[in-house]
């Protein structure tokens, strides 16, 4: 053991003496080193606090300079382009005001990996447009709490699509080819990831441009383009992105189905920023596997419902202003293609241009065959797919408010409900669903069941959930009967959710049994009704 000790010590440290008071010269010089060793890892955290706190002092005093040199409406402004928040605007970053003062848009630059063929095929997309319909907004009228004109200016003046006709590349739409692992019928993936989490938050309010899109980002933002200039592909709050599914395949082509979670800016400075956000853009796609030629592209927001479109504007020059937030009925957003991309030349097998169309001949007439898939799902399950990818609690059925409660009754369950409509993502929770049946209701839908005399027992349970109901979305647990045994404004569920793992009084932690503030509040106010539901069937 001794020779093991003694292999482990330098030579000049090996000669140190058991006896007291007597220190060689090389126990000095390693016992300085040490000391000097200690000094400095104790001066880098001091250093790094020195460091940190001259910078906040700096920011602190750039704010005060701005505050006193811009007020605070144009800081407002300020801080709408400072994206790293470090007031001072970079090139990039002035990038949107050259923009609008010079008329000038620089070129987007596309993915790395996908080469302009000029020869290759080109598709043609139409946007058609009816604007929301002011009527169905359930509160914000003129006057109506404080809602001024210029709140409503963009969205008043928002009557057509900014580009009704646009050309692509058919290459360019390679953005929607599915990744090497996931080429089977069925799969899902990303196009566009979100970056949003229970940590991150969400993303600020007080801004008017977009950031400039990069990689896959290229196509959708300029998809989005052609309805309003200011599209963000990446919304404030979760869902956020682009998912795909291959809903069939062949040797040649695929059948995609694509769910996109985006919104529009329709407000520019000296209006506070309006925030536009349809519930959902769904489409297809049918492209040969090398996305050299598209048969068909169609992008729509749904209109089947009542209400698919959330607005958001702010009543104040700072991200903390009172933000006013309403729902309306957009009847028509789409992007459609007028046919197949086609080339502008064709060549023999030689190499010679044998036809060739420009902007004084006829369109070159081409005859395309009909497609054979031979592995294909529904396009209804294309699209169940995509939703549980967006919110893995859709792995749940949720069923029609009447039907729900129907199944309730005969499967002697609890009757869970969302009103009025789906909670951004933030609702995605892991409880046990042997105890519910689970639906979710628009208010004016339960507002037209409450109307119909000619089912008075389903008007009543309309009734009773509308008692029950606070703006914006109510999550209520009932009886088969109807009676709400418990129930939670979404507001105050995001208020209990939204805990940041640096706050003093945060409950979670980061351990391998790590559970997210959202879904243990979700799991105990379930739980709750639960307990609540027994003191009922046991009166």
């Amino acid at each position: 053991m001794a020779a093991d000790v003694d292999q482990t010590i330098p030579e000049d440290e090996r000669n140190i003496s058991p006896q007291k008071g007597n220190q060689s010269p090389a126990t000095g010089s390693w016992i300085c080193r040490g000391i000097w060793t200690l000094l400095l890892i104790g001066a880098v955290p001091l250093l790094a606090f020195g460091i940190k706190y001259y910078q906040d002092a700096q920011l602190h005093k750039r704010h005060e300079e701005s505050i006193r040199n811009l007020g605070a409406e144009g800081l407002f402004l300020f801080s709408s382009l400072d994206t790293d928040h470090d007031l001072y605007l970079s090139p990039e970053e002035f990038k949107p005001i050259a923009e609008k003062l010079t008329g000038i848009t620089p070129p987007v630059d596309f993915e790395e990996d996908v080469a302009h063929d000029p020869n290759g095929e080109t598709l043609t997309l139409e946007a058609q447009m009816q604007p929301l319909l002011m009527d169905s907004m359930t509160k914000s009228k003129d006057g109506f709490l404080g809602v001024s004109h210029s709140s409503l200016s963009g969205l008043r003046s928002w009557k057509g699509p900014a580009v009704p006709a646009s050309s692509f590349s058919a290459s360019q739409f390679r953005a929607f080819l599915p990744p090497k692992n996931k080429d089977e019928v069925g799969d899902t993936w990303w196009v566009i990831s979100s970056e949003l989490n229970i940590f991150t938050g969400y993303l600020p309010n007080n801004r008017y441009h977009p950031p400039s899109p990069k990689g896959k980002e290229v196509l959708i933002h300029s998809l989005l383009s052609m309805f309003h200039p200011r599209p963000f592909i990446k919304s404030r709050f979760a869902p956020q992105g682009a998912v795909a599914c291959i809903r069939a395949s062949n040797d040649f082509y695929y059948d995609i189905v694509f769910r996109i979670h985006a919104e529009f800016q329709l407000n520019d400075v000296p209006d506070f920023p309006f925030w536009f956000t349809p519930g959902k853009f769904i489409g297809n796609i049918v492209l040969s596997k090398d996305a050299s030629h598209v048969r068909h592209f169609h992008l729509y927001v749904p209109n089947d419902r009542s209400l698919n479109v959330d607005m958001e504007w702010l009543y104040g020059a700072s991200e903390s202003s009172n933000m006013e937030v309403d729902i309306g009925y957009l009847p028509q957003l789409e992007l459609q293609a007028t046919g197949p991309s086609t080339p502008s030349i064709i060549m023999d097998e030689e190499g010679n241009i044998i036809d060739s169309q420009d902007g004084n001949s006829e369109p070159i007439q081409f005859i395309f065959e009909d497609i054979h898939w031979t592995s294909e799902i529904s396009e209804e399950e294309a699209t169940r797919r995509l939703e549980v990818t967006l919110y893995p609690f859709k792995k749940v059925s949720y069923l029609p408010f009447s039907e729900a409660f129907e199944r309730a009754a005969a499967e002697n369950k609890l009757h869970w409900t969302i009103s009025p409509a789906e909670v951004r993502g933030e609702l995605s929770g892991r409880p046990s669903w042997k105890s519910f049946i689970s639906s979710w209701s628009l208010v004016r839908e339960l507002e037209n069941m409450q109307a119909d005399e000619q089912n008075p027992v389903l008007s009543e349970k309309a009734k009773l959930h509308l008692e029950n109901y606070n703006f914006p979305v109510e999550m209520m647990v009932a009886l088969p009967n109807g009676t709400i045994v418990h129930h939670i404004n979404a507001n105050f569920f995001l208020d209990q959710t939204a805990m940041k793992p640096e706050e003093e009084e945060a409950t979670f932690s980061f351990s391998a049994a790590f559970e997210d503030p959202s879904t243990a509040t979700y799991l105990s106010f379930l739980k709750e009704g639960l307990e609540k539901a027994k003191q009922y069937l046991a009166q």
